[in-house]
């Protein structure tokens, strides 16, 4: 199976978060699947790190390589078709991040590995 990780969830299960739910950390830590990557979630880390919002161990790069490369996860790389599902995407959530997510998965198709629960409007599978 193929699943895409909500930046909270990539977060948690790298920095070994017990806030991860045990469904969410059995899904990722399974080797039959395929662990995605939004750019998305780059781009919201680095915005909370120049605003303070968040501090890392690490220098940003070398964080996201490790967490990436040391799980074998893959970068879903944001495409026009992505991009084209969130201009008739309800605005029942606002955040441009999760929105994003949202549009990659009907895209592709597959679950979104988050806690929030507001994405449950939306046609895509949420795991928990």
């Amino acid at each position: 199976m193929r699943v895409l990780l909500d930046t909270h969830a990539f977060l948690w299960f790298v920095l070994d978060d017990p806030t991860l739910s045990a469904a969410a950390k059995s899904t990722i830590q399974d080797p039959l699947n395929d662990v995605l990557i939004s750019p998305a979630s780059f781009w919201e880390v680095a915005i909370k790190v120049s605003l303070g919002k968040y501090s890392l161990t690490v220098p940003y790069e070398e964080f996201w390589r490790r967490g990436i490369n040391d799980n074998n996860f893959a970068v879903l790389p944001i495409e026009l078709r992505h991009t084209a599902i969130l201009v008739s995407l309800p605005f029942h959530h606002k955040d441009p991040f999760d929105r994003l997510m949202v549009a990659q998965a009907i895209a592709e198709g597959i679950p979104l590995v988050s806690k929030d629960a507001e994405l449950d409007v939306y046609t895509i599978g949420r795991i928990w």
